[in-house]
């Protein structure tokens, strides 16, 4: 923790009596909440960034996009517009923001949509001619004026909310005791190998409640890395001298993932907005030499530099096995409980 950040400690103190405050008017009723009829899932997290939200959003519509008409609601973070927006064909990053435009690009079969109002987005979407029958939205635990029927909370194993305090000395939005509202809480991004011991540290740690459920996850990288038109294996290009390129909160794990000795890594900070100068910058320290870098990023670079030169590594968040009691497999205990969670609000509403 750097000596500012120490400094501004009664900031965090203020700052962590105001949520509260906020949070006991929406638990009380003073302030409104507003619930829909259909299946929402809300994925959020406690901390500001790097927990991995967007992976667990595909998985979330891989697990379900086969039965049901899905719709994301983000709200656009960085965006160039304003409102209300469903993506289609004109749709870009700087219209949408970086993520949701990554969701548009990557599943056809969905609904993706941006709005601040999470309110108005979801009315917005519900007055579709084709309206969704789930809706999973972005980033929106702290967003009390909708109230979801299902909560998904992530947490960073290197950076857990139970070791963490207020902004700005710390990285939490809101105190601890926020994680109350989460129906499952993931640890993400833990090393593939979390022995069972450790996990049950970690879910003594976090002290949850009787009603909770508790998964851990870790990032897996794909086995190759794609260009507009061009697929290349990742053992075909460990060795080759490269260009590795992230804007994200926490890119350490990329790196790790493809560097080598003699590999050049630019870092750039969370959702940046490239400029001429830094695309300049790019194509001069990669002196032709292949350029990868991470999904998310890609969707703002594609266009700017080479197709021939430029790549992205495709993530997946996938789960743990062994710390659910009597379930081998964490993959399908978290399956089970959200298709449970959505049929049967589904069955509810076609029952005469």
């Amino acid at each position: 923790m750097n000596l500012l950040r120490k400094i501004l400690f009664p900031f965090a103190i203020l700052y962590g009596f105001i949520t509260s405050i906020r949070n006991f008017l929406y638990d009380k009723g003073i302030l409104k909440s507003y619930s829909f009829d259909i299946p929402i899932i809300a994925v959020g997290n406690l901390s500001v960034g790097g927990t991995g939200k967007t992976p667990q959003i595909e998985y979330l519509i891989r697990l379900l996009s086969s039965k049901y008409k899905i719709a994301t609601l983000s709200r656009g973070y960085k965006r160039k517009s304003e409102g209300f927006i469903l993506a289609d064909s004109t749709s870009t990053a700087e219209i949408l923001g970086d993520e949701p435009f990554q969701f548009y690009k990557k599943f056809q079969n969905i609904q993706v949509a941006v709005d601040a109002n999470r309110k108005n987005g979801i009315e917005q979407l519900l007055s579709q001619p084709e309206k969704p029958e789930v809706i999973l939205l972005d980033d929106a635990f702290q967003h009390r004026k909708v109230k979801a029927g299902f909560y998904i909370l992530l947490t960073s194993y290197k950076d857990l909310y139970s070791d963490d305090i207020m902004l700005p000395t710390g990285n939490l939005r809101e105190c601890r005791s926020g994680a109350k509202r989460a129906d499952v809480i993931i640890v993400t991004k833990c090393p593939a190998n979390l022995s069972l011991d450790e996990q049950n540290k970690i879910k003594s740690k976090l002290n949850l409640a009787f009603t909770q459920n508790l998964y851990f996850s870790f990032i897996d990288y794909e086995e190759a890395i794609y260009s507009e038109d061009k697929t290349m294996k990742v053992d075909e290009i460990k060795n080759v001298d490269k260009l590795l390129l992230a804007g994200i909160a926490k890119p350490e794990p990329f790196f790790g993932y493809l560097q080598q000795e003699n590999d050049v890594c630019l870092r750039y900070p969370d959702h940046y907005d490239f400029t001429e100068k830094d695309l300049l910058e790019i194509k001069n320290k990669s002196q032709n030499k292949l350029i990868i870098t991470t999904e998310k990023d890609f969707v703002r670079l594609k266009g700017s530099i080479p197709n021939k030169q430029l790549f992205y590594l495709p993530i997946r968040s996938s789960f743990l096995s062994g710390a659910v009691p009597k379930l081998r497999d964490q993959a399908e205990n978290f399956d089970k409980i959200i298709t449970n969670y959505v049929r049967t609000i589904t069955n509810n509403l076609v029952k005469p």
